[in-house]
C-alpha cells in the first residue's frame, strides 16, 4: 500500500531498508523468488486464493488453495497466512455475498477452520482470521466483525489459528478498541492498524494509537503490529508516524 509508484520488488526493498517487515496480499501474481532475493523478512501473506468457510465446495477450494499458499510461504519463509470469511474480489467485495448467517453456517465455518488449523500445524505455519468492516469496505462478508472472528478462533483454540485483529476495521464496525484488544489478547496473532477516516497512517484520523500501544504493551502483547494503510502524503512520513505511534516512552 506504500510506494505505489514503484515496481513491486522495489517497494519491498524500500520497506526492508527502512527496517520493517513486509506483508503482501495475493502472492499468486508476484515473482516470489525475486521477492525472496531482496533479503526482506515477510511477516504475513494471503493464505488462500479462493473459497469460503461455509459451503462444502467453497471450503474445499479454500483448503486446496491454502495448501498452495503454504508452498508459497516456504519460498518467502513467511510465518503467517491470512484468511477471511469468504473470498474477496479485486475491489475487496465478497465473491458470494452472505447477508444472513445461520447457526448451521457457524458450525460449518468452525469445521473448516479446524481443518485449516490442522493444515497450519502440519506445516509449522499460523493461519490468521481477519476481521473486516461491512459498513464501508467489505459489505456482505460473513463472520466479519471482530466479535465473530474472536468467537471462531476461541472455539477452535489451536495456536496455528489466530486473530489478525484489524483495528481500522474494528473502529468502523465496533469501536471500543482498548477493551477489544484486552479481550482478544490470548488469541491475537497480529494487530493491523490504519486511522479512521481515510485508512491512512496513525495520526491522520480519530484513533489515538499511542493509547492503544500503551494498552497492548501493558497487557503483555509482544507480537507484530502491522500498518495496513495508505500514506496520507509521503510514504516515508507515514512510516515515521507509524513508528512514533508504537514507540513507547517511559512515564
Amino acid at each position: 500500500m506504500l510506494f505505489g509508484d514503484l515496481p513491486f520488488e522495489q517497494r519491498v526493498r524500500r520497506l526492508h531498508e527502512a527496517g520493517f517487515e513486509v506483508e503482501i496480499w495475493d502472492w499468486s501474481i508476484k515473482d516470489l523468488p525475486a521477492l525472496a532475493a531482496t533479503g526482506a523478512r515477510f511477516g504475513s501473506m494471503t493464505g488462500y486464493v479462493s473459497g469460503s468457510l461455509v459451503d462444502p465446495d467453497g471450503a474445499a477450494e479454500l483448503l486446496r488453495t491454502a495448501e498452495d499458499s503454504l508452498a508459497a510461504a516456504e519460498v518467502l519463509d513467511c510465518p503467517r497466512l491470512n484468511v477471511h470469511g469468504t473470498g474477496l474480489n479485486s475491489q475487496g467485495l465478497p465473491v458470494v455475498p452472505r447477508q444472513v448467517v445461520t447457526g448451521a453456517d457457524w458450525l460449518a465455518a468452525a469445521r473448516t477452520l479446524e481443518r485449516l488449523a490442522a493444515l497450519g500445524e502440519r506445516h509449522g505455519r499460523v493461519f490468521t482470521l481477519e476481521n473486516l468492516n461491512t459498513a464501508l469496505d467489505h459489505p456482505g462478508v460473513p463472520f466479519a466483525r471482530a466479535e465473530d472472528t474472536l468467537a471462531l478462533v476461541a472455539a477452535i483454540d489451536n495456536p496455528h489459528l489466530r486473530l489478525n485483529l484489524d483495528l481500522y476495521h474494528a473502529q468502523i464496525g465496533e469501536g471500543n478498541l482498548v477493551e477489544l484488544c484486552a479481550r482478544a489478547l490470548p488469541y491475537i496473532g497480529e494487530v493491523q492498524v490504519a486511522d479512521v477516516p481515510g485508512r491512512c497512517e496513525p495520526g491522520t484520523g480519530e484513533i489515538h494509537y499511542p493509547k492503544v500501544a500503551a494498552a497492548l504493551a501493558g497487557s503483555g502483547y509482544e507480537g507484530v503490529i502491522a500498518m495496513e494503510a495508505f500514506a496520507a502524503t509521503d510514504p516515508e512520513v507515514a512510516l515515521e508516524r507509524f513508528r512514533d505511534a508504537f514507540t513507547l516512552t517511559p512515564a
